[in-house]
């Protein structure tokens, strides 16, 4: 087995087990602010498969998201019934919305795509692969350079969270 199968395997095991390991580091990180640059990924293999390398440029962001459904004030005055509810869903995933969320947060930055690092009762985390678009060492790259070119990726939905929603949304 290759050195990031194993990564793999050990992160899975570590997530279905919910051992003290993973436990710890769920605790650090929900006492982190909501998002929060970080010096090497959590899962190595799934940011490699995604495009990340550890060079100049590229930053990997992780970002708190709160699991549930937005609460909306109640109604107050003649409404109908049909339109008393308080809880909706969000028309796009968690993931979509942590891309966003570290789009605005790293405005100089373009993101490249992200993936799920774990969750709690109240929080899902996410790590967003941003690319700094004034880094001289990713604009000499072909591959880099093109994603750069495209602003706003997270909000236009052409990252692979945000395609998972254009798709739905054209059925």
């Amino acid at each position: 087995m290759s050195m990031y199968k194993y990564i793999d395997s050990t992160l899975q095991s570590q997530y279905k087990e919910r051992g003290d390991v993973y436990r710890a580091k769920i605790a650090e990180w929900r006492r982190n602010p909501p998002i929060v640059r970080v010096e090497r990924p959590a899962n190595l293999a799934r940011a490699r498969e995604l495009g990340y390398k550890a060079k100049q440029g590229i930053i990997v962001v992780r970002v708190r998201i709160i699991k549930g459904m937005r609460k909306r004030a109640k109604a107050r005055g003649g409404r109908k019934p049909s339109k008393s509810g308080r809880f909706f869903s969000y028309h796009k995933s968690f993931q979509a919305m942590a891309e966003e969320r570290a789009s605005r947060k790293f405005m100089n930055c373009e993101v490249m795509n992200s993936y799920y690092v774990g969750e709690d009762g109240k929080y899902k985390f996410f790590e967003a692969i941003l690319l700094d678009r004034s880094h001289p060492a990713l604009k000499n790259d072909r591959f880099y350079s093109t994603i750069i070119a495209h602003k706003g990726r997270a909000f236009r939905g052409l990252t692979s969270a945000g395609r998972k929603h254009r798709e739905e949304l054209q059925k």
